[in-house]
């Protein structure tokens, strides 16, 4: 095909600029081309650890229900092993936390939900787990230890039962105007459907007064 004088120095301006700068561009098209296919295999990966974790956590829920708690327990340990990024592992963690409680373990009790607050990733989990934290320390007359637990920024899904928690720590340190304000924070926070507003409204009602 001819061309023209004009597409002739069109052609030679491309060609200079081609040999001054076609080796980076090579590499820019190779490095998106692998940035692409990096991308791709790690969604593979996510999606076959999610699946590997999911039927894990499936067999974890079975021996739950066949009140076999050393087999929720291997489960739940292998999840937090070898799958300790996934959603399932602070689930089971959780678990197996309330299991380990129920069986009178506090100690094991408060290291898994320990794992779920610093380890898991799993921000919302991780605040239900500082929740319960607290109640176990509560429990053991720590009082300062549950309070420091509830020391963080908390969005609104959880403003209740962080109030509601600090009100029971209060009130077992015999602070009443302290638990009774954060008992009626909790009410303010709660919507009239919550079913933890009419919890919360029964212990601030047997507050002495003062």
């Amino acid at each position: 095909m001819a061309y023209d004088h004009q597409e002739q120095e069109q052609l030679a301006e491309i060609k200079a600029w081609w040999d001054k700068n076609g080796n980076v561009v090579s590499w820019a098209a190779f490095a998106a081309v692998a940035a692409l296919a990096a991308w791709n295999l790690w969604g593979w990966y996510e999606r076959r650890e999610a699946a590997g974790a999911g039927a894990l956590y499936a067999e974890l829920l079975r021996a739950e229900t066949a009140h076999d708690m050393a087999k929720e327990k291997e489960f739940a340990g292998t999840l937090i092993e070898q799958h300790g990024r996934t959603v399932f592992a602070a689930l089971a963690a959780l678990k197996v936390a309330k299991a380990n409680y129920e069986a009178g373990d506090a100690a094991a009790a408060r290291a898994e939900l320990q794992w779920v607050v610093d380890k898991s990733g799993r921000d919302d989990l991780a605040l239900t787990a500082r929740v319960r934290l607290a109640g176990l320390l509560l429990d053991a007359k720590d009082y300062d230890g549950a309070l420091r637990t509830l020391d963080v920024s908390v969005p609104d899904s959880h403003a209740v039962i962080f109030a509601d928690r600090r009100g029971d720590i209060y009130a077992a340190q015999g602070k009443t105007d302290l638990a009774r304000e954060q008992w009626r924070l909790a009410i303010e926070k709660a919507g009239a459907s919550n079913p933890v507003r009419s919890l919360v409204q029964s212990k601030l009602d047997a507050l002495p007064n003062g």
